[in-house]
């Protein structure tokens, strides 16, 4: 049976070089990091040249880099300490961002008795800046939560212009850039970010790591208590294979970063046009199918078809052995809307099949023809 994997914005495949510098570092480098013997310092350099490696892509020091399990380790840790480390009262956001912020500020909410603030969202999807910048007229001490690429409609956040809003209103700026570390660029010398988060798994690399840009002398703390590694931010023994994976695939990503780019691009370019030339109808949530205005990792199609079948789609999908995503990974197994489309889409919109396709460099137009035909049939 035909088999394609349209789903890369839940998850990538790992690349094969990420799989033998892993692969080999669990052979060689099993000293535990803290321990004063000579497998124990090789494995501490080795987590060393990884920090510093990965410090490097973004133009920052290796010591603002700190390794967690993933995005949501990195976003909780951020947004708890930020709140009860650094005096935060007030935290804007938006209704569109991954649960990892959402359901994190709600707590915060009650356990701290802060305020939550929400921005507008614009018809498509976008962030309305105008709105964003009247929230930060206060003289409470803010912290902004915005996502710089959205998981589910590919919305692109101008980070730069968000990050100058919030240091000019001396509000701290936190961006979860999951979607966007290994396919995006970003300087943080230039763009006065104070807190980011990543994950691995996001840009061909393996799951259960990913790190968080902690700005120097930000004055935040851990969360997670027991030995110093992490300089205190992570307690618990590094797991070297994970780091060396992180490391290894973030490298690749970003070497072959404008060669794989406009392969992908030319994939997505060509999945809007063909669905457009076989179903007129079909709606582009979000700004997904502006290319300027959202990545080219993705698209989100809302189909033109009757809500009586609408929820056989996906199971016909899987059928035909395409793996894709009716929302994000988070809640494919949820009957709920999305709650990214809920917020954008009206009610008749919401009813009828809403996919997202996401590529790698692992796919081609040839799957998209197959995609296209199974849509044909089933249509």
């Amino acid at each position: 049976m035909t088999t394609i994997y349209l789903d890369n914005a839940a998850t990538t495949q790992m690349r094969d070089e990420v799989i033998i510098r892993m692969t080999n570092c669990m052979k060689i480098n099993f000293g535990n990091p803290s321990s004063t013997h000579s497998y124990g310092r090789q494995s501490k350099s080795i987590i060393e040249t990884c920090r510093k490696s990965i410090a490097s892509h973004f133009n920052v020091s290796a010591s603002e880099i700190v390794f967690t399990s993933g995005g949501t380790e990195a976003d909780n840790l951020i947004l708890r300490s930020a709140v009860r480390d650094l005096g935060i009262e007030e935290i804007i956001t938006s209704r569109i961002e991954h649960h990892a912020i959402l359901h994190t500020v709600v707590a915060l909410e009650k356990e701290y008795g802060i305020k939550v603030k929400y921005v507008n969202l614009k018809p498509d999807g976008h962030i309305d800046y105008s709105h964003l910048e009247q929230l930060l007229e206060s003289d409470t001490k803010q912290l902004v939560s915005l996502m710089h690429i959205n998981n589910e409609i590919g919305n692109k956040l101008d980070l730069s212009l968000v990050a100058n809003l919030c240091k000019s209103n001396n509000a701290l700026f936190h961006s979860d850039t999951v979607q966007s570390v290994g396919h995006y660029q970003i300087d943080l010398e230039k763009t006065p970010v104070d807190f980011l988060a990543a994950s691995a798994h996001k840009f061909h690399g393996p799951k259960g790591v990913g790190f968080a840009f902690i700005r120097k002398n930000s004055g935040i703390k851990g969360s997670i208590f027991g030995g110093e590694q992490e300089r205190g931010f992570r307690a618990g023994t590094e797991a070297i294979h994970n780091i060396v994976g992180l490391d290894e695939a973030l490298k690749l990503s970003y070497n072959n970063l404008e060669t794989e780019r406009n392969y992908i691009l030319d994939i997505k370019t060509y999945f809007i046009k063909t669905l457009q030339d076989v179903f007129p109808q079909v709606g582009f949530n979000g700004s997904c199918s502006a290319i300027e205005n959202s990545t080219y990792t993705l698209i989100n199609v809302c189909l033109p078809i009757l809500p009586e079948k609408a929820s056989l789609l996906q199971f016909q999908l899987d059928l035909k052995g395409i793996a894709c995503s009716k929302g994000s990974a988070c809640q494919s197994g949820s009957s709920q809307n999305s709650h990214v489309l809920s917020q954008i889409l009206d009610e008749e919109h919401l009813k009828r099949p809403s996919v997202r396709f996401s590529f790698s460099t692992f796919n081609t137009k040839a799957d998209v023809d197959y995609v296209i035909e199974v849509l044909k049939e089933f249509v």
